[in-house]
């Protein structure tokens, strides 16, 4: 198991959080996913290291802009 922490911009509330969550836990082999709108971390729990393109095109499909890891 492998915990990547992302910095994504834009969530300002618990939806945002809530979209951003959906979108990342549809990728394989994420396992969790935590969004807090607060600080714009996304940590992201996977069986392996999560393709960061992969991740990128789940946060622009909630309506968010990942700026890259933490």
């Amino acid at each position: 198991m492998t915990t990547t922490v992302y910095k994504v911009t834009g969530m300002t509330c618990g939806h945002c959080e809530s979209a951003v969550n959906s979108e990342i836990s549809a990728i394989p082999g994420v396992t969790s996913v935590a969004a807090v709108a607060a600080t714009g971390l996304v940590t992201v729990t996977a069986a392996a290291e999560p393709d960061d393109e992969a991740v990128r095109a789940a946060v622009d499909e909630a309506g968010y802009e990942l700026a890259g890891r933490a």
